[in-house]
């Protein structure tokens, strides 16, 4: 535990890259499409709960392996966005499956120290194109559903994206009080 407070107050903070393909505006609200290249990831999933319930539980845990649970006792520095997967009811609520990610960081993407609890995966994911719409405060389930909702009506019916599943995004430590970062990602079809 010391680590992570360790790494999250003193740690560097490395932010994932991406390639800025476009900025949009649709009625008064701006998006961005971005590409990202592929890389390691360290991952955890729950089943069962809800999104606001399990959420916490599972940064911190991310964290924890970050900031030094590992195989190694490496403290790796902090690397952001934090990447929460959901699946979408046809009713647009969340079903009770979520899939937490952090990008490993530049350093360890080779040889990524090995976690100590078991929950935790370490998963090669593919490069992607996302639609991004960024918005602030403090964020839980009702809030990204409510951006997910005003993202999917912006970018329309027609656009290529994937339905099944989206991402819910947080750049900041969840201690920090104001001018917090969260977005939605919504994977574009790839033609």
């Amino acid at each position: 535990m010391f680590g992570m407070l360790k790494n999250s107050l003193f740690g560097a903070t490395e932010e994932t890259e991406y390639k800025l393909l476009s900025t949009e505006t649709k009625d008064g609200v701006s998006y961005e499409v971005r590409r990202y290249d592929n890389g390691k990831f360290a991952t955890i999933s729950s089943e069962g709960r809800t999104f606001d319930q399990v959420s916490g539980e599972l940064v911190r845990r991310l964290l924890m392996y970050i900031g030094g649970s590992n195989e190694q006792g490496e403290a790796m520095g902090n690397t952001m966005p934090i990447i929460l997967t959901v699946f979408p009811r046809d009713d647009g609520a969340m079903l009770r499956r979520v899939v937490v990610a952090v990008r490993i960081p530049s350093r360890y993407q080779v040889c990524p120290p090995a976690p100590t609890d078991s929950t935790i995966k370490i998963e090669d994911r593919s490069g992607m194109t996302v639609y991004s719409l960024q918005f602030g405060g403090f964020a839980g389930e009702s809030e990204y559903r409510s951006e997910y909702s005003r993202l999917t009506r912006t970018i329309g019916e027609t656009a290529p994206y994937q339905r099944k599943q989206y991402f819910c995004v947080s750049y900041d430590p969840p201690l920090k009080p104001y001018g917090r970062r969260n977005e939605v990602w919504l994977i574009q079809d790839e033609p």
